[in-house]
């Protein structure tokens, strides 16, 4: 029999995690047929509620469950990377504790990896329930990541992805610390089968991930698979010593032939506070890259598990 190891990151998930489990257990049949064994793997991101207890207390009742407990909240990009490192399965697949990646979808997943596929993804076709300028801007990021990023990353993709092992080993190649797994799935390639489906809302509880969280993951996306904000730090550089070029020539030969006297200062303060701006937008982009650098070359560990069942 081939073993299917299902991880499931929770971050203060209390209530979803037994919710989930009877979800999952629908598909008892669909196991039982396709001659799968079936591991449920939770990786606790540091929660603060009652997330851990609940999932010993599960495991208590089906030995399947396993629990790999963080030290403290390492975030889901590290909490995934665990998953994928602990899971064991000739199959793998990734889905939130919250429902909103739909347990019902794996028997139609796993028809396609039969059919030769090497991953089955699945991608939201409407954002209903989503704050409008949140779904705007989430478009926004898609758009603009596809236009300076050689790695295709999916509108609406979500984690909730079967893969085969051969997948999953290529995925654990990329030990970067600054991980960004959308695009990692992109990079690594392989045959991908894609699901649309209607935006779930949550069983239980409130998003974790704030605008301000989405902004800085979205800025580690775009550091993370494309060069092209350094080139445009270069460009805007050459654009306005090339704007500095001509305005001297033009100072000089006004003065020249009209004897025009120097401008006032109001003036003068718009230029320089423009073209400061623009050198601290430009420094802004070479220190965000240099950071990642930083954090990178420095080695420290993606995760440190607490406790492991």
């Amino acid at each position: 029999m081939s073993l299917l190891s299902v991880i499931v990151p929770c971050y203060n998930e209390e209530e979803n995690v037994d919710c989930f489990y009877e979800e999952l257990m629908k598909n008892t049949p669909f196991f039982e047929k396709e001659g799968l064994d079936v591991e449920i793997l939770y990786v606790d991101d540091g929660s603060k509620d009652r997330t851990v207890e609940e999932v010993k207390d599960l495991k208590t009742r089906d030995d399947r469950v396993r629990l790999v407990s963080f030290s403290r909240n390492f975030g889901k990009e590290s909490a995934i990377f665990a998953g994928l490192q602990k899971a064991k399965g000739d199959y793998v697949v990734m889905m939130d504790a919250d429902l909103q990646d739909p347990p019902a979808l794996l028997p139609e997943m796993f028809s396609y990896i039969k059919e030769g596929y090497d991953s089955v993804a699945t991608r939201r076709v409407t954002r209903k329930g989503e704050p409008p300028i949140r779904s705007f801007f989430a478009r926004m990021f898609y758009k603009l990541v596809n236009r300076i990023s050689k790695t295709e990353i999916v509108d609406g993709a979500r984690d909730y992805r079967l893969m085969t092992r051969q997948v999953v080993d290529a995925i654990l190649q990329m030990t970067e610390y600054n991980r960004f797994t959308k695009g990692i799935f992109g990079w690594v390639g392989y045959s991908t089968k894609w699901l649309e489906f209607e935006n779930v809302e949550r069983a239980h509880g409130e998003t974790k991930w704030s605008f301000w969280k989405l902004f800085i993951y979205a800025l580690d996306g775009i550091i993370a698979f494309s060069t092209v904000p350094l080139a445009l730090a270069s460009i805007l550089g050459v654009i306005f010593c090339f704007i500095a070029f001509l305005l001297i020539i033009i100072i000089v030969i006004k003065t020249l032939a009209v004897g025009d006297p120097v401008g006032g200062w109001p003036s003068m303060v718009c230029i320089i506070c423009m073209v400061s701006g623009v050198q601290l937008f430009c420094l802004g982009i070479v220190g965000q890259y240099m950071s990642k650098t930083y954090m990178e070359v420095k080695k420290r560990p993606i995760y440190l598990v607490k406790e492991e069942l």
